[in-house]
């Protein structure tokens, strides 16, 4: 069912640089406070599409609006609504914690009266009170991203668009940045993330799949999981780049990914070319260690997904 009224709309949206296509038709809605991740590779088109829907980069065609406001006509009362944290937010180095918080705060003109009880929220669930006084220069880089969301969300925007937020952070600090997301959408903000990092799109309400700046498809990730053809099997050998292109010649096998030292290979069925793929490879001097079927994960979605969308020639 159509959403009412959706917190984002795009409808056509496209951007290219010069012969490169970015962007190429995006259609789809955002609820109003929905988590919905924006997954792909490095070149999907994910960035692109945020800082279009940031109002800071014009579309070639179609049209996006934020909270009915159209992006085209009327970007400057878009940014009134929103929060934009790109991959790099622009803290200063040389102010503290504190100090960037109340600059951010500033431009975005919130009441003096209003800020010690959104500083205490804020500090609250980033953990960075003992550290207001601290240069943010010195910080750590999961520590930056944390008060760069601070400084995003200072004036309580009604929507907000993250681009890829924990990359580059260590382990603890991207649980930490994704409690904070998860209690920002709890208050019902609505909330935009790209990510490449498939595990990170599992927490996500829907995932729009992203791949050359088409959208593959988007869906909760439980049902993008029963829109997977066949099954699951992992496949442990030795030199598995190699391995998978015997893997990819057997009659069955829709796609075929590394997943460090073990394959996964999308299969018709399990029970039925498991036997064959332990013989061809035997055959061709990869011994198979070990062979199960596995619950597919957003990484096998996604893989084949891509496969569809270049003509079933796996790359």
């Amino acid at each position: 069912m159509t959403d009412p009224e959706p917190a984002i709309t795009l409808a056509g949206l496209s951007r290219s640089f010069g012969d490169i296509v970015a962007v190429d038709g995006l259609t789809f809605q955002v609820h109003r406070g929905e988590l919905l991740g924006l997954a792909g590779p490095d070149g999907a088109g994910k960035t692109t599409t945020l800082r279009m829907l940031a109002a800071i980069l014009r579309p070639d065609r179609g049209e996006a609006t934020v909270n009915g406001t159209s992006v085209v006509h009327h970007p400057e009362k878009v940014k009134h609504d929103i929060a934009y944290m790109p991959q790099r937010f622009g803290l200063y180095a040389d102010l503290t914690v504190i100090e960037n918080i109340n600059f951010y705060a500033d431009l975005y003109l919130v009441p003096g009266k209003l800020r010690p009880g959104r500083l205490e929220r804020l500090f609250a669930f980033s953990h960075l009170g003992p550290f207001k006084d601290r240069l943010a220069g010195a910080l750590s880089g999961g520590m930056k991203q944390k008060l760069g969301l601070c400084c995003a969300l200072i004036h309580q925007p009604q929507v907000l668009l993250l681009d890829e937020p924990t990359r580059g952070v260590d382990p603890i600090s991207r649980r930490d940045l994704w409690m904070i997301i998860h209690e920002m959408v709890a208050r019902g903000t609505t909330v935009m993330v790209s990510t490449s990092y498939m595990d990170e799109a599992e927490r996500c309400d829907r995932v729009a799949l992203l791949y050359r700046g088409c959208l593959q498809a988007i869906d909760t990730p439980v049902a993008l999981r029963r829109r997977l053809p066949g099954e699951i099997l992992v496949v442990q050998t030795q030199n598995v780049l190699h391995a998978r292109k015997i893997a990819l010649r057997i009659p069955g096998v829709h796609s075929a990914a590394v997943f460090g030292q073990t394959l996964h290979l999308n299969v018709e069925s399990a029970e039925k070319l498991g036997p064959l793929v332990r013989a061809e490879l035997n055959n061709s001097g990869f011994a198979v260690r070990k062979m199960h079927t596995a619950v597919p994960g957003m990484e096998d979605i996604f893989i084949e997904f891509m496969t569809q969308a270049q003509g079933g020639q796996d790359e």
